[in-house]
């Protein structure tokens, strides 16, 4: 004898096969966590900085989270996908920076940079790294033509700066962290136009941004021996990069519009400068 049809067994059964065919369509998926998404952002070939400012770039820094920008008299704080988070106005002028434990470390400089008499007024200004505030001042007149940059290294900072046009070396002024003077450390570079602009330890060498036409880029070892010279630019920001890499700040200054700022990607050889990688 027939039996009669269970339409609401039926029902069920085609239910969970429409199910199992969804799940299916998913299997090669994998939930991105949000430090997944983080890392695959932090991979990223260029990042612009968000917004116009009064004046140029001078340099940028980071720490695991976020990004820092120096634009003169504006401080811009952006996470690591380039979304702004805050910004703060500041003193002309503020130059390079560096983060370390926390804070970030500007070079400012309230004089007149490049004077072969030193009528500079040098100072590290430093901020919360968190909110930016503004937490303490320390002058540093050892920078004698005017401090413009800045980097961190196995415990102590390093100051770069200003130059005048007939000197044909630069400078570097080195301090603990409570900013006492230690050593002033000559590097045989020539002459680069108004001295250092930016500077950061990368790979076991110190890398340096010079203005110029063309702008200079100077490697050195850990001694401040000249590696190489090279026509290449990052004077308006380099930063250690994932694997030895680079990060290369650069900009464009517009009237009436104002000053934007991007970081870009390089490959990293001390002996023949740096390679931009193209973006993806």
């Amino acid at each position: 004898m027939n039996q009669p049809i269970n339409v609401n067994a039926i029902s069920l059964l085609f239910s969970l096969l429409l199910l199992i065919v969804i799940d299916d369509t998913h299997a090669d998926e994998t939930p991105v966590s949000t430090a997944q998404q983080a890392d695959v952002n932090a991979s990223a070939m260029t990042l612009s900085c968000p917004g116009t400012y009064q004046h140029h770039l001078q340099g940028i820094c980071m720490d695991k989270d976020a990004i820092f920008w120096s634009f003169t008299t504006t401080l811009v704080k952006t996470d690591r996908t380039g979304k702004l988070l805050k910004t703060v106005p500041v003193a002309n002028h503020h130059g390079d920076l560096c983060h370390h434990d926390g804070k970030i470390y500007v070079a400012v400089n309230l004089g007149k940079f490049n004077d072969p008499k030193g009528n500079a007024n040098s100072w590290i200004y430093v901020y919360d790294a968190v909110n930016l505030n503004e937490v303490a001042r320390h002058e540093v007149p050892e920078v004698f033509h005017g401090a413009g940059g800045i980097g961190f290294h196995q415990g102590k900072f390093f100051v770069v700066g200003g130059l005048p046009n007939d000197i044909s070396e630069n400078y570097v002024y080195e301090y603990d962290q409570k900013f006492a003077h230690v050593k002033k450390h000559v590097i045989a570079s020539g002459h680069t136009h108004l001295g250092i602009q930016t500077a950061a330890f990368v790979n076991g060498h110190w890398w340096f941004g010079c203005y110029g036409d063309p702008k200079i880029t100077l490697v050195t070892d850990t001694d401040f021996k000249m590696i190489g010279r090279y026509k290449q630019d990052c004077s308006l920001g380099i930063a250690p990069h994932k694997d030895g890499g680079l990060w290369i700040a650069s900009g464009v200054c517009q009237p009436r519009i104002g000053c934007t700022g991007k970081i870009q990607s390089a490959l990293a050889n001390p002996k023949k400068g740096f390679t931009l990688e193209k973006p993806r």
